[in-house]
């Protein structure tokens, strides 16, 4: 390895600081000495979540964290990006259980007949890995309620706004993070004018409650159809759950909940670590939770 190399891996690893590379290099293993998660049963609602071979570590201390503090049992299901090892699988397996993970061949198999009637989805479903969230997620749902949550996301008490509306028998909005912008495909007016409803602002897909009923596959066709909807890759899942939602009912959650980028947790019971502050996951989030004792408390 030359010498350029080696100064490059150095850079690349310390680019946060020594504080951020020894709580995502060392102490971020650490939740892998913790306890499984043995009972995730409810069928209230039930989790899902998309992983892969990067973010599955990450995605342990996101539910360990929400099992955790919300104390609920809500049933789990992780859907493969295709990336998963045998290693990653077994280890997710150990610490979930009763978890169902979705391998991504499998899904396919499964997924893609059932799109056959739907030429926009079934192109959608083979030309994004991130259309699984939408596809994927509502085909394989076991509950009429799917608590929605990305791998970048950590708790640090009871999520309690979020917990009452899921829990809530009367409660009929999808209810999402709000986003510091809108980031979508398409925006409101194209909307407005070619679907006749408002597209709701700053809808962020990282955490949310969904309804099944709202995931509609003849609603998503149409909207595939839209004029250069299939932009950009990282957003088009995220305007499809906007569009849904939009047309279904959507409230967001509190400020408390809000996507930020800036440092500090701010008492709120949840943070989305989005890609731009990934870092502060660990120099923040993970060393809050660590010093507030949560890996002892699972030990």
């Amino acid at each position: 390895m030359s010498i350029g190399s080696i100064v490059y891996k150095i850079r690349k690893k310390y680019d946060h600081g020594f504080v951020t590379a020894y709580y995502r290099d060392n102490v971020r293993k650490s939740i892998l000495n913790s306890r499984p998660v043995v009972n995730t049963s409810d069928r209230i609602c039930e989790i899902h979540v998309l992983t892969s071979a990067n973010d599955w570590l990450n995605l342990i201390w996101t539910l360990k964290s929400f099992y955790h503090f919300s104390q609920r049992q809500y049933s789990l299901c992780i859907h493969d990006d295709g990336t998963l090892t045998e290693d990653n699988i077994k280890t997710l397996q150990y610490h979930f259980p009763q978890a169902r993970i979705i391998d991504r061949n499998k899904a396919d198999v499964k997924v893609l007949p059932l799109l056959s009637s739907y030429p926009h989805c079934l192109d959608f479903r083979k030309t994004n890995q991130l259309s699984l969230k939408v596809f994927d997620f509502a085909l394989y749902l076991q509950s009429e309620k799917l608590l929605l949550l990305d791998s970048d996301i950590l708790f640090f008490a009871e999520p309690t706004e979020l917990l009452n509306r899921i829990e809530n028998p009367s409660y009929k909005f999808n209810s999402f993070n709000r986003d510091l912008k809108s980031a979508y495909t398409v925006d409101a007016e194209t909307v407005k004018n070619s679907l006749d409803f408002d597209l709701t602002a700053r809808v962020n897909s990282g955490l949310g409650l969904i309804h099944k009923e709202s995931l509609d596959l003849k609603w998503i066709e149409k909207f595939l159809s839209l004029p250069s909807i299939i932009g950009h890759f990282w957003l088009i899942e995220q305007t499809i759950y906007a569009l849904c939602s939009s047309r279904y009912g959507v409230e967001l959650l509190p400020p408390a909940y809000d996507v930020h980028l800036g440092s500090g947790i701010n008492s709120s019971p949840s943070r989305h670590y989005v890609g731009a502050i990934r870092h502060l996951m660990y120099r923040e989030g993970i060393k809050h939770l660590s010093q507030q004792g949560f890996l002892k408390s699972l030990m």
